[in-house]
């Protein structure tokens, strides 16, 4: 399962994600959809480890 709780992510001043919160099931076939500068890929950043939260966990 992957889950991310109250997940936030500021660049400065910008607040790129704001305490996002959603899990998905193994085997489930899953969108992550939202228009440019939404914060998808600072999202799937922060859940592969790669850039770190500043608030929250997944």
């Amino acid at each position: 399962m992957i889950e991310a709780r109250q997940l936030t992510k500021r660049y400065g001043d910008k607040l790129a994600v704001d305490e996002l919160t959603f899990s998905v099931n193994p085997g489930v076939v899953t969108g992550f959809l939202g228009p440019n500068g939404a914060g998808k890929s600072t999202t799937m950043r922060m859940i592969l480890g790669l850039d770190r939260p500043d608030g929250g966990e997944s």
